[in-house]
């Protein structure tokens, strides 16, 4: 019942495994910073989930409690979030009580998993300081708490997020491109003076235009030496969602304006997956994340050049769950197609072709013939059901008719 093509269905267990910033994922299927990642405890539920990683919420210097209610909103096709960066700063996400909670919760493997989880998957921290210097300030702090431990930091990466439209009073960095390179400049400059050796990511706002994927990736390409991944895409800012009933905005700050997530923002995340592996230094890999809400959605944005894949509002609304789901997904249409491991087909998107198209056809009308056939065989099956139902009916009222006249004497049996 599949929409893929049969290329060589394989027998074996699809490893999900995958490498970001030289580091080892156990699934290419993570959590992005956004709600459910602001405590421990919720960190914790992403360890014992088949995410390959855990990502915790953007930081600031201090703890801070963010944007008013409401600044949350969801629909079915689009949600929207004006949060305003609430966290615990920067200093719990680097407690070791906070650490010790996350790394030590990662769940067991189930006997014939086919996903073997290790003792301590990658734990990741993201930064969103209030100017370059609060960043820097986070940075070096990481840094310190990283160098002296290595492995044993707890700490693999950290995300810098030069992307979020909420913090009231404060542009996207990275929009302006010209204060991007300042920032990565000064941060350059921090990773020389401390010979830091920490993997460094890029949270990325949508592009919608060639000239400015073209700024954004050259001027990334210009600090391959600290910069390592960067994720693409954080959320579509200004948009508004209208309550046409009391005539007012939904979400309460910045005059109603918020970041878009959800299933709208996919087809602008495969865009800009593709845009920044076409253009970025081949040593720095992408994160795809926007819309993900499927193994499918999970295979498009790895064709596209993603080396894992982050999923946000998904994981708002169905819980750590959702990453068991999707990987399961992903890996049973790896298995349709043949595919063993994620790097035998990431970045592996082919041209249009009028055959392509061809067998996309055939292999819908196929999907459509199969799910009438199970459809009537639902109804022939129930329409089976009611005639036994209404026989034994028959053969009850029967027996009843009968018995009643020989208690009455009617009959002699």
């Amino acid at each position: 019942n599949s929409n893929f093509t049969y290329l060589k269905m394989t027998t074996t267990q699809p490893s999900l495994k995958t490498t970001v910033a030289g580091i080892e994922f156990p699934t290419c299927i993570y959590n992005a910073s956004g709600p459910r990642t602001g405590s421990a405890q919720a960190l914790a539920k992403i360890a014992k989930s088949k995410s390959g990683g855990i990502l915790a919420k953007s930081a600031t210097l201090q703890s801070q409690t963010g944007n008013p209610q409401p600044r949350i909103w969801q629909s079915e096709a689009a949600s929207m979030n004006s949060e305003g960066l609430p966290n615990s700063g920067i200093d719990y996400y680097l407690s070791k009580d906070t650490i010790d909670e996350v790394r030590n919760a990662v769940a067991c493997s189930e006997e014939n998993d086919s996903i073997v989880l290790p003792k301590h998957k990658p734990y990741m921290v993201s930064i969103s300081g209030h100017s370059l210097q609060d960043n820097l300030t986070m940075l070096k702090q990481i840094m310190d708490t990283y160098e002296k431990g290595k492995s044993h930091s707890g700490i693999s990466a950290v995300e810098l997020n030069l992307a979020c439209p909420n913090v009231i009073g404060h542009p996207i960095i990275a929009y302006d491109f010209e204060q991007m390179d300042t920032v990565l400049q000064a941060v350059s400059n921090l990773y020389a003076a401390q010979k830091s050796t920490l993997p460094l990511g890029i949270k990325m706002p949508p592009y919608f235009d060639g000239p400015h994927f073209q700024s954004a990736a050259g001027c990334i390409n210009k600090y391959t030496h600290c910069v390592k991944y960067v994720a693409s895409i954080n959320t579509i800012g200004n948009a508004l969602c209208i309550d046409a009933h009391s005539e007012m905005p939904v979400i309460s700050s910045k005059g109603g304006f918020a970041g878009l997530s959800g299933p709208a923002v996919k087809y602008t995340a495969l865009a800009n997956v593709r845009q920044m592996r076409n253009l970025l230094d081949a040593s720095i890999d992408v994160i795809g994340v926007g819309g993900v809400s499927s193994g499918v959605d999970a295979f498009e944005l790895l064709l596209c050049g993603a080396a894992a894949v982050q999923v946000g509002t998904c994981h708002w609304l169905e819980g750590p769950k959702c990453f068991d789901r999707i990987c399961g997904e992903l890996q049973q249409i790896m298995r349709e197609k043949g595919y063993s491991t994620v790097k035998d087909f990431s970045n592996q998107l082919k041209p249009w072709s009028k055959e392509g198209a061809s067998a996309s056809r055939a292999a819908k009308k196929l999907k459509e013939k199969q799910q009438q056939q199970e459809q009537l065989e639902v109804t022939v099956a129930g329409n089976n059901g009611g005639v036994v139902d209404h026989l034994v009916n028959v053969v009850l009222v029967l027996l009843i008719a009968v018995l009643a006249a020989d208690k009455f004497g009617l009959v002699d049996l």
